[in-house]
């Protein structure tokens, strides 16, 4: 890596594991049992408590349970699922796996999440359900959000894959609501290396879940078996539950530091920031976001690409984006997608950038990183100035 900055490197996000974890999986990989088995049960009774006794299912990754929510919730062919044009193409993609049609809404231009006004225009009689992204864990407006499907009779998929510990009204997210989708990916505030977790409805919910978990196979004694349902290959294994179990155990302090941590970044930035460098910083929620990403829109004097190279290259800094707009990607195109349709998305879609925030940062290290921006954003304007 060729860098300038004697510094060590400094990533967008880094997993926290701690000795006791790794202990565990230790145990688990000598006891001879390491697929589905009773560290994944322990951990979905852990997840069940922290979202107040609603069922839980755990699964091998955070896209199979959307899929899998979608299923449960009966939509496919010739359904039409509403939902956000910035997120992981993850989101879209399983719309389209269950044989439904993805209808794009534009983001707010401010939370950046879904506009909900947008998202009740684009209500058809073949609207079935609305999914809704909790970008960087910032939830949407729940009571508006539950109205609208009331309304139209809708059921609400929940992308949280970045919202565990984020709440609305006080209320952790999962613990009310109808079907809700959770990722355990390396990046997210808890991790099980992969995997994800679905809060359901009732007893039924929860059987048709593990039927699409498993091949759709229903067992009954030693020798019954029944295949009624076309199902995969989902389980999370008990190497991965070991590993949640330790994660849960540090939740609370892991989203108190979090916040912390994004108090930090704003204080650093200072109040004229936004005005100096042209930049747009996140909505300062303290309230109901969990913080899992920092996100900031760049100015127009500076492309993201070497915005990155820049952090990377002069100060040893790692910078991700979260996320291109998916209405734009070749997939989408061929579907009918085209430039101009969601303006918002392919602004902030195109010029986001995703600052460091993980567990074990440090303020100094929000100070580096915050010195890092600032000084490559000054680079840039003082070049574009000079070429006017």
């Amino acid at each position: 890596m060729n860098t300038s900055s004697a510094l060590p490197f400094l990533p967008f996000a880094r997993p926290s594991i701690d000795e006791a974890t790794i202990a565990a999986v230790g145990e688990v990989l000598r006891s001879g049992w390491i697929t589905s088995g009773p560290k994944v049960q322990a951990f979905e009774a852990l997840l069940s408590a922290y979202f107040g006794g609603r069922l839980v299912r755990t699964f091998n990754s955070g896209t199979c349970t959307m899929e899998i929510a979608l299923r449960v919730a009966g939509i496919g062919e010739g359904d039409e699922v509403i939902t956000t044009p910035i997120s992981w193409v993850a989101t879209s993609n399983v719309i389209i796996e269950v044989g439904a049609t993805p209808v794009f809404a534009d983001i707010d231009p401010v939370t950046r999440n879904i506009d909900l006004d947008k998202v009740e225009a684009a209500i058809t009689p073949r609207t079935r359900a609305i999914m809704p992204v909790y970008l960087s864990g910032l939830p949407v407006d729940m009571d508006r959000l539950y109205a609208i499907a009331k309304k139209h009779n809708l059921r609400v998929i929940e992308d949280a894959a970045q919202a565990l510990g984020s709440t609305w009204n006080g209320k952790r997210i999962g613990s009310f609501g109808d079907l809700v989708s959770f990722s355990f990916q390396a990046n997210k505030n808890i991790t099980t290396g992969e995997g994800g977790c679905l809060v359901l409805n009732n007893p039924e919910e929860a059987k048709l879940a593990e039927k699409y978990r498993l091949q759709g196979i229903t067992r009954s004694g030693f020798d019954g078996i029944d295949c009624d349902v076309l199902g995969g290959k989902y389980n999370m294994s008990d190497i991965m539950g070991a590993i949640g179990l330790g994660q849960m155990a540090n939740i609370e302090a892991v989203t108190a530091h979090r916040k912390a941590l994004a108090r930090h970044y704003f204080k650093t930035f200072g109040s004229s920031f936004e005005a100096a460098s042209g930049a747009q910083l996140p909505v300062a929620d303290f309230e109901n976001s969990n913080w899992h990403l920092f996100q900031i829109i760049l100015p127009p004097t500076i492309a993201r690409a070497d915005f990155m190279a820049q952090m990377l290259e002069q100060h040893n800094i790692g910078i991700g984006y979260h996320y291109s707009p998916i209405h734009l990607f070749s997939l989408y195109r061929k579907r009918g997608f085209t430039e101009n349709m969601f303006p918002h998305a392919e602004r902030i879609g195109r010029r986001t950038v995703t600052l460091p925030m993980f567990y074990s940062m440090t303020t100094a290290d929000v100070e580096r990183a915050v010195a890092a921006v600032t000084a490559v954003l000054d680079a840039a304007a003082k070049k574009a100035g000079a070429q006017q």
